[in-house]
């Protein structure tokens, strides 16, 4: 069984992105926004993705409409959305999300935003294949 109090993980991690867990169909990775940061507007084309939020303020914006996010709110993006998130308050914002299927290299983790997007332009970041396909 794997077990996380998911708030305290989500809260004691630094790092931009941190793979917690990785399924067959679905992956658990917890995120640190500093402040003024963001991930940065992307669009997943075949994963669904679910943020719940911890701790911090921020905005997430989602095929085109805005809104304000907080610790306890929880944001579905669905497959082929355009989507980002926005620190906009002077702490960490904090969260974790659930990718289905996954999306990154299972265990990674990525300290900054910058070491996330050098690793995911280098190919260092691919997700795990799932019954010999690659998802």
């Amino acid at each position: 069984m794997e077990h996380f109090t998911i708030a305290t993980v989500a809260e004691r991690s630094p790092d931009f992105r941190r793979v917690l867990w990785t399924g067959e169909y679905t992956q658990l990775v917890i995120m640190t926004i500093p402040p003024g940061g963001e991930i940065g507007e992307e669009v997943h084309e075949d994963v669904d993705q679910i943020l719940t939020f911890v701790s911090g303020t921020g905005e997430a914006r989602v095929a085109g409409e805005k809104k304000e996010v907080v610790a306890g709110d929880l944001v579905v993006v669905p497959a082929g959305t355009k989507h980002n998130f926005v620190n906009t308050g002077p702490n960490p914002l904090v969260l974790y999300t659930v990718y289905g299927p996954p999306e990154h290299a299972d265990q990674v983790v990525h300290r900054t935003k910058e070491e996330a997007e050098a690793a995911e332009a280098a190919g260092q970041d691919e997700p795990p294949t799932a019954r010999g396909h690659t998802v």
